[in-house]
């Protein structure tokens, strides 16, 4: 039995007996609970119960063979479609559950990420927004660190369909970036480049804030995540601020 896929049904919701049982059943097909616990080693009253309760949760079938009763697991893609089902009902249900916390127990949640792979992490997570991508950013900083930046990540961002509105240093690479602005989904504004050098990259998204910082080296790279309703709507506002001068700015160099 590959005992590395048992964490993987565990966190689909069976439990370790009941998870050892469909790896057997996908090796051994419809079979009599006797055949069950011979093929897993669990004694026949605990795989009866356990396959019983299978066939109640619809994650096994059975049929009736003369005086016994013979078991099958659902093919795999059912137990993956129901577990994007429930995925997808609580990431619907996010809203309502977090209204039902009291001010309280509203505290920020705070994520570190460290080196090369914990940015990338941060990245990825700023690919789920449902809101507008916000964000202040060195084009020219990112790009040097990353060279497939927007391949790997900007592309990604169009495909999904994130829109983003940011402000960036207006140097070499800031006006190459902002040239190709309508087919990369996103309207970036400019800014003096001796006044605003940005050395880190700061991102404004649903109720989260990430912050994206640059060292010498991968080592001295590290990502931060604020997931806080009341930290990101004054981030959201500063952006804002910050916008707005961007744009007389772009005003006067016309």
């Amino acid at each position: 039995m590959v005992k590395n896929l048992l964490p993987v049904l565990q966190s689909v919701g069976l439990d370790d007996k009941q998870a050892q049982l469909y790896l057997a059943g996908l090796e051994i097909g419809s079979a009599p609970a006797s055949s069950y616990a011979k093929k897993s080693g669990i004694n026949r009253i605990t795989t009866y119960n356990a396959l019983e309760e299978l066939v109640h949760r619809g994650q096994f079938t059975f049929v009736k063979k003369m005086r016994s009763k013979w078991y099958a697991p659902v093919a795999p893609e059912y137990l993956s479609l129901e577990a994007q089902k429930n995925a997808q009902a609580l990431e619907r249900a996010l809203p309502e559950l977090r209204s039902l916390q009291g001010s309280t127990f509203r505290q920020p949640r705070v994520r570190f990420f460290e080196g090369w792979e914990g940015v990338r992490k941060v990245y990825e997570d700023t690919l789920t927004a449902k809101s507008e991508l916000l964000n202040f950013a060195n084009s020219a900083v990112v790009r040097a660190f990353w060279p497939k930046y927007d391949l790997e990540y900007v592309d990604e961002r169009v495909k999904r369909g994130v829109r983003l509105r940011g402000i960036a240093p207006d140097d070499a690479t800031g006006k190459r970036v902002h040239g190709e602005d309508k087919q990369r989904l996103r309207e970036i504004r400019l800014v003096p480049a001796k006044e605003f050098d940005f050395k880190n990259e700061i991102k404004i998204y649903d109720s989260k804030v990430a912050i994206i910082t640059f060292g010498e080296t991968e080592r001295d790279m590290f990502g931060v995540i604020i997931e806080s309703r009341e930290v990101a709507e004054t981030q959201r506002q500063i952006f804002e601020m910050a916008w707005r001068y961007a744009g007389s700015h772009l005003r006067k160099v016309r």
